[in-house]
């Protein structure tokens, strides 16, 4: 009678290592396929390989949507596709492109450069630190924008009235409020 029941444990062990084999099968078979996520570098910027190129390239810092379809357009890229599909010498050709487009004029970024009087187009690093230089131009020579600048005021004309009015106290103060209410009291007893 032993026999019989250990061979009996041991085809329910085999029905029940059969079934966990089944089940794992089923769940590699339905389990959605995970791609990595590659990274493209262009000018100094991760850009997610899943991203189409037109909106990738609106990533890097100082591409507008206009900029991003005009390299499209003038190296002949679908802007659909995807920039993970970009081959090296692809990429070259867009990196070399954005450090000096040849564009019209008027989408450029810096036209009529302070310095050098020449239309260029800035992106990276290169506009964060022009417009340093110029914010800090403008405060040394103590023009209007500049005053404004240093105050940490809208320098656009926007008005003041309602907004930008953080950092500073604003309103009634506690000291002010409690001081008062202590006056108010000292008086209301003097004349009773």
């Amino acid at each position: 009678m032993e026999k019989e029941t250990k061979q009996e444990i041991k085809e329910k062990k085999q029905e029940k290592e059969e079934k966990e084999k089944k089940e794992e099968k089923d769940k590699k078979e339905h389990r959605p396929v995970i791609q990595e996520e590659s990274l493209v570098r262009i000018a100094m910027t991760d850009i997610p390989g899943k991203i189409a190129v037109y909106a990738g390239l609106t990533r890097v810092k100082g591409i507008s949507w206009t900029i991003s379809s005009a390299v499209c357009k003038k190296l002949n890229i679908d802007k659909k596709r995807k920039i993970s599909t970009l081959s090296e010498q692809e990429i070259e050709k867009i990196t070399s492109f954005i450090k000096n487009p040849q564009l019209p004029s008027w989408l450029l970024n810096r036209r009529k450069d302070f310095e050098t009087g020449v239309d260029k187009h800035l992106i990276t690093t290169e506009l964060d630190l022009s417009r340093e230089f110029d914010v800090r131009r403008m405060k040394k020579i103590r023009s209007y924008k500049g005053v404004r600048h240093m105050l940490g005021q809208p320098v656009r004309g926007q008005r003041t009235r309602a907004h930008f009015r953080k950092g500073r106290s604003v309103g009634v103060t506690r000291t002010k409020v409690k001081s008062a209410a202590a006056s108010s009291a000292a008086k209301t007893g003097a004349k009773k």
